[in-house]
């Protein structure tokens, strides 16, 4: 069987602030304790475990995540994302601000959670052979 991904750790200053940072633009249920983490679960069996972090938040070491939604929950992120008026930006350099994208037959948006991991929210895979 090949491997898959079932869990990763994202350090933040606030766990559970940073969870719900994240089921709140996803639209999910509340993040769970989980040990020391507070957990995110997906669709696909992959967990967020955010862990508050030993270190200063300013020495976080930014990390970059990428969620595949369908067309619909997009608008409703993307939704959530403006009626909050979040900062976003349409690539990961952050040079199109307030704006998404419509990159790999889809679309996609970028946004930082409080301790500056990027979020991207896209509809499409990436297209590597095309």
């Amino acid at each position: 069987m090949p491997a898959q991904l079932d869990h990763t750790i994202v350090h933040s200053s606030d766990r559970f602030a940073s969870a719900r940072f994240l089921t709140g633009l996803l639209g999910a249920p509340e993040p769970r304790a989980y040990g020391p983490f507070a957990a995110v679960p997906l669709a696909n069996g992959v967990t967020v475990d955010y862990a508050d972090s030993i270190v200063a938040s300013d020495r976080i070491v930014m990390q970059h995540l990428a969620f595949l939604v369908a067309e619909d929950e997009f608008d409703e992120i993307y939704a959530r994302i403006t009626d909050r008026g979040l900062p976003h930006w349409g690539d990961p350099g952050h040079t199109e601000p307030q704006q998404i994208n419509h990159r790999h037959r889809g679309r996609g948006v970028y946004v930082d959670d409080p301790d500056g991991h990027s979020l991207e929210f896209l509809t499409h895979p990436y297209v590597t052979d095309e």
